[in-house]
C-alpha cells in the first residue's frame, strides 16, 4: 500500500478527543512511513486545519448535514448526516484503498461503484452498545429517546461492514464480538494510535489525584459526579477534575467541595502537566466500550493509575493498573497509594507492555502484514 483514501467522521485536528486522536496519529504514522494520504473529512464546527496539509497529499472537507432532515431517516443520524455525493465522486477519481473511520462514514461501503475497491473499516466501538449505554445514563427524556432510537438504527446498519475486505478493532473484546457475529470477515485488533513514543514517568510523588475527560459527554459527567460524591466526600486528599466544557451543575457541585478543583478546557500542554504531576490518575467509567485512549495516555505519562474494571478491559492493561470497583475499597486504595512512590519494577513492567502491545509502530506493522495476506 503506497497511497490510501481516509474518510474521517470529523476534522482530525486538533487531536483533542478520543476518536480524532486515533485518526490524527494514524495519519501522522502513515505519512512517516511514506504512505501518501488523500484525506476526506466532515467539517461541522472545527474548521479547516492547515496542519493536516503537512501529512496529506490532499485534504477535502465536506459539510455534515446536521438537523432534522438527517434525523427522519431509517439510517442512523451519525451516518445519514455524513452522506455525500461529492465524496463519492472524489473517491471514484482514483483506485486507491479506502479506510472508513468508524461506522459513521460507511454509507458508501455497499455501493456497487466501489465493489472492486479494497475497503477497510476502523471500528471505534460497538456503536449500538455505546448508544444504549448513553441512553442508560441520560436524564433528559428527549435525549434518552434519541440515544435509544439511534442504538436500534445502528444495530440494523452494522451488517454493512460485511462489505469490507478488512476491519480493525480497538479492543480484544470488540474483536471477539465482531468475529462471532461476522465469521466470514477478516478482523484484526489494532489499538488506538496516539501521541506517545516513549513511556515518560516523573520521579517523586505528587500532591493531588486527577480525574480528566471530555466533561460535555454524559459518560464522563456521570463518572465525575460519582467520584465527587462517593469517593472524595469528606476526604482530605486534593482532587483535580480537568476537561472540556463542564455543565453548570457539575461546576456548582465542585464549587461546594473545598478539596476539589476544576480546570476547564485545559490546553494539551496543561493536560500533560496535570497528568505527569499527579500522584494518582483516577479513571472511572460505567461503559466498558472500546479502548479508552485516556487510559493509554495516563499509563504512558502518569504515576499510579487507579481504575475500575470497566475502564481496563484489555488483559495486558489489567496487569499495569490498580483496579477496584467497590467505592469503600476504592477510597482505601487511593489513600494507600497516595503516599507510595511507584517502584522501578512497576515502571519496567509498564514500559515492556505498552511498547510491545500499544505502540503506533506495532499497530502500523500489523495493518501492513494483514494487507499483504490479501
Amino acid at each position: 500500500m503506497k497511497t490510501i483514501n481516509i474518510i474521517a467522521f470529523d476534522v482530525p485536528y486538533p487531536a483533542n478527543y478520543g476518536g480524532v486522536i486515533d485518526v490524527f496519529y494514524k495519519i501522522k504514522c502513515f505519512h512517516e512511513k511514506g504512505i501518501k494520504i488523500h484525506l476526506h473529512c466532515y467539517e461541522y464546527g472545527r474548521g479547516e486545519q492547515a496542519e493536516l496539509n503537512n501529512y496529506c497529499e490532499t485534504v477535502t472537507y465536506y459539510k455534515r448535514k446536521t438537523g432534522i432532515g438527517s434525523q427522519i431517516s431509517t439510517l442512523p443520524y451519525i451516518v445519514k448526516s455524513r452522506t455525500s455525493s461529492e465524496l463519492k465522486n472524489n473517491l471514484l477519481k482514483n483506485d486507491f484503498p479506502i479506510l472508513f473511520e468508524g461506522l459513521h462514514c460507511c454509507f458508501l461501503l455497499n455501493d456497487k461503484a466501489f465493489k472492486g475497491r479494497f475497503k477497510i473499516v476502523r471500528n471505534h466501538n460497538i456503536e449500538h452498545n455505546y448508544y444504549d449505554q448513553l441512553a442508560h445514563v441520560e436524564k433528559n427524556i428527549i435525549k434518552r429517546k434519541y440515544f435509544t432510537i439511534e442504538a436500534k438504527k445502528l444495530k440494523e446498519f452494522e451488517p454493512i461492514i460485511e462489505n469490507a475486505n478488512l476491519c480493525l478493532t480497538v479492543s480484544n473484546s470488540d474483536l471477539n464480538y465482531f468475529q462471532k457475529k461476522y465469521p466470514d470477515n477478516k478482523f484484526i485488533h489494532i489499538p488506538c494510535f496516539h501521541s506517545n513514543n516513549s513511556v515518560q514517568i516523573k520521579s517523586g510523588k505528587g500532591n493531588y489525584v486527577l480525574y480528566h475527560g471530555n466533561l460535555s459527554i454524559p459518560e464522563n459527567i456521570h463518572a465525575a459526579k460519582f467520584i465527587i460524591k462517593k469517593i472524595f466526600d469528606n476526604s482530605n486528599i486534593s482532587l483535580k477534575i480537568a476537561g472540556l466544557n463542564p455543565p453548570k451543575d457539575l461546576i456548582n457541585l465542585i464549587e461546594n467541595s473545598p478539596n476539589i478543583e476544576l480546570i476547564q478546557n485545559p490546553s494539551d500542554e496543561k493536560m500533560i502537566n496535570l497528568i505527569t504531576n499527579a500522584q494518582i490518575n483516577l479513571l472511572y467509567t460505567n461503559q466498558a466500550t472500546g479502548l479508552k485512549l485516556k487510559l493509554l495516555n495516563v499509563l504512558y505519562n502518569g504515576r499510579h493509575c487507579v481504575v475500575n474494571s470497566k475502564m481496563a478491559t484489555e488483559t495486558s492493561l489489567i496487569d499495569i493498573c490498580l483496579i477496584e470497583d467497590n467505592p469503600n475499597q476504592l477510597k482505601k486504595l487511593i489513600k494507600t497509594t497516595f503516599s507510595t512512590k511507584i517502584s522501578e519494577k512497576e515502571l519496567e513492567k509498564r514500559k515492556a507492555i505498552l511498547l510491545r502491545d500499544y505502540s503506533n509502530e506495532n499497530g502500523f506493522q500489523k495493518i501492513i502484514q494483514s494487507l499483504q495476506s490479501f
